[in-house]
């Protein structure tokens, strides 16, 4: 007898210490989730900003060049003006694609965090099933 009970102890300690591991495991892929979430909206927020003050500054100089020499300004703003919205089409249409690409591989970890978590909760529960059974 006294040597099933040091083995049942022996059992549960090895499982109890198993879903500590597993809890700390599902501790670190959260944490890295939302690290990760943090740096790609820290991304965004700095290209958005970059972005802002080169327009902010092409806009500062088209208007000083158009004041001073006038006529000849006009030509060049009309030829500036059209390689703007083609830039800005061109880099609109980039930043979406680096958004759908951005979007789809956090969607692709998501779901690889959801399985794993699924498996570990199954581990979990398996395991809890094995330690009621067992009288622990």
């Amino acid at each position: 007898m006294a040597g099933q009970a040091l083995h049942t102890e022996i059992v549960t300690a090895i499982a109890w210490t198993l879903v500590g591991l597993l809890t700390a495991s599902l501790g670190v892929l959260s944490a890295a989730l939302f690290s990760a979430l943090a740096r790609i909206d820290a991304v965004g927020a700095s290209l958005g900003a970059r972005i802002d003050a080169v327009g902010f500054s092409l806009g500062a100089r088209i208007d000083g060049v158009d004041s001073s020499l006038g006529a000849r300004i006009d030509g060049v703003d009309s030829s500036l003006t059209a390689r703007i919205d083609g830039v800005d089409s061109s880099l609109g249409a980039r930043i979406d694609a680096v958004g759908a690409s951005l979007g789809a591989r956090i969607d692709a970890q998501g779901t690889d965090l959801r399985a794993e978590i699924r498996s570990l909760r199954d581990v979990v529960h398996d395991l809890a099933v094995r330690l009621t059974r067992t009288g622990g």
